[in-house]
Parts: structure tokens; sequence; C-alpha cells
């Protein structure tokens, strides 16, 4: 069975709704129809629903199972309640008036129906740039308890190969703390895709074999993570060669039960992290799945925007298992 495959075995049968605020574009229509033909999810899209109908019949897509909301005929009811818990949810930081302008946006529409649990998740960012879809995320739904901070991750996959690799898409730089809780939670990332993680906290040193401030915060940053996880698997700091190929490590990290075997990358900040996975992804073949934001309380994923409407339907798919476990 490949991922993909095992990806929907896990999420079929729980009736995950994931809001689409993108409704009106076609890569999106697209992935939706088959996310409900294929009974995976069930998609919401946001926007006019006569627009998003045509669309679909121009192009021989069925919609018929796939619900739709447009935001200026949402029932008053409805909208006044979610008004009243956006002013709420700001504890006065946000007026009622910029509240209703925010609703009007439709990721913070998408964001609010993912905070009120009238839908599981939430997948944007095929025409919003990455900062459209995440503050109103960090705004609203806010991070999960004892995690400071949302990061991005990427699942990286080739034949039976799995890895996964953060922080690669939203902290430009990270100090030990923060380097050790992305850690943390990229395991759990790893879990999620049945990897049984074993984390590497990346340097261009090993064990001491340079010095400097960076070094020192990677160190301070895998003794953190052992303190917040005495059970992960995690070493450092490893740089990559000593991190994953077994005859290296044995030279340079020897009696480590990390080095040469690892899994999870943990990139010292974003610089190194997205380009090492586009290194990975195009000149070594790997699919790159996500970013996957980690360490919100529910989930919210950013596309790219040049996205597929397969990439699409993947992430959603992640979403999905993101809400259920």
């Amino acid at each position: 069975m490949n991922l993909l495959d095992q990806l929907k075995t896990e999420v079929k049968g729980h009736h995950q709704k994931i809001v689409f605020p993108e409704g009106g574009d076609f890569r999106v229509l697209e992935a939706a129809a088959k996310l409900a033909n294929d009974q995976v999810v069930e998609p919401v899209l946001l926007g006019s629903a006569d627009k998003i109908k045509d669309l679909a019949n121009q192009n021989g897509l069925n919609l018929n199972h796939v619900k739709i909301i447009d935001i200026k005929k949402y029932p008053k009811a409805d909208y006044d309640k979610m008004l009243n818990a956006l002013v709420a949810r700001r504890h006065g930081k946000t007026t009622r008036e910029q509240a209703k302008q925010w609703l009007q946006d439709p990721n913070y529409f998408g964001t609010m129906l993912v905070y009120m649990r009238l839908v599981d998740g939430m997948v944007s960012g095929a025409i919003h740039p990455t900062a459209d879809t995440v503050r109103p995320a960090l705004q609203i739904i806010k991070t999960k308890p004892g995690v400071k901070r949302v990061s991005g991750a990427f699942l990286m996959v080739k034949g039976d190969h799995r890895y996964v690799f953060a922080d690669c898409a939203i902290n430009l730089t990270l100090d030990a703390d923060a380097m050790s809780e992305v850690a943390v939670e990229s395991a759990k990332t790893a879990k999620l895709f049945g990897i049984d993680p074993k984390v590497a906290m990346l340097s261009f040193s090993t064990k001491g074999s340079a010095k400097g401030p960076m070094v020192t915060s990677v160190q301070q940053a895998t003794q953190l993570a052992r303190q917040k996880d005495p059970k992960l698997a995690i070493d450092g700091e490893l740089q990559l060669d000593a991190a994953l190929v077994p005859e290296v490590a044995e030279l340079k990290a020897p009696g480590s039960k990390v080095a040469g075997h690892a899994n999870v990358l943990i990139f010292p900040e974003l610089q190194s992290g997205n380009i090492g996975y586009k290194l990975v992804q195009r000149l070594g073949g790997y699919e790159a799945l996500g970013p996957i934001l980690q360490g919100l309380k529910y989930p919210v994923s950013d596309l790219s925007r040049g996205c597929s409407a397969s990439d699409i339907y993947r992430i959603a798919i992640i979403n999905a298992l993101q809400s259920i476990k």
C-alpha cells in the first residue's frame, strides 16, 4: 500500500469536514469533487454558489456531495453567533466593526468555522500567500496547550523512504528553545505517517567538531528536547552525513542510536530548512508534501500557489488525519 492509499484508509469513515476558503479556484473544485466522490472527507467550499456551480458544470465536475457556503448569504443568526464568538475570542483586541471586516475575508470566515468546530480543518493558500492563511489561525485558533509557536514540516517521500523535515516554512530564526519545540512537534508529525521518529538536530558540526554560537544553540536545543520528551530518540548536534549515513555516523558519532538512521531532520533556521527540502525534492527526486503546519490547536494547512488539484487532494487528507489524531 502506498502512502496516499494508507492515509485514505485511515481517514475514511471519520466524515471529517474540511473547509476550502478558495472555492472559486478550479484546482480547489477539482480536488473537492474527487474528495467527495472518493468519500474521503466532506468538503465545504466558500464562495458564490452560482459561480462555483457554473465553473463545475463547464468542466464536468460533480459537486452534488460538496457543501457550498456563500459568506454574503450566511444566515443572520449564524453570522451573529460567529461575530460574537470572534469578538469574545479577541479579548478586546478587535472591535465589533473590525471583526465584521474580518468575516468578509474567506480565510477568517473559514478559520472561524474551524474554531467553532463547525468543520474539522481548513486548507487554503492556492491563491493566497502563506501569511493570509496562517495569520487568522494564529489570531483565532492559536497554539495547543504547552506549545508556543507554529512551525512548518514537509513529508519527503520516495518509494518506501519517508522523512520529516522542519522548520522549512514558518520561523525565520530558531533559538534553542524554539528548535527543541519544533523537534518534539515534528516527531509527533512523523508518527502520523507511520514513521518511528529518530530525530537529528542538524548543524555544520558533529559532537563538537566545530565551535561557535550556532553550534552551542543546537547542542542546547537537543538537551531541551530531551527534557520535553525523555522517551524521544534524538541526537545532536549532527552534520547531515552523520545523521543519514551509517558509515559516517560510526566515525563521527559512535554509539549514537540516531546517527546514521535519522528520519526526522530539524534544521537550525528557516533558510537552511527551505533550501534543504527543495534540494532533496529537485535533485533527489523526492516528493515534498506540505507544508504541514504543526502546533495549532486545530489543523489549518497552507498550500503553495503553484499547487495542483492532486496536491490539494493530498493536503486535505493530511489535514483530516491531523484533526482525527
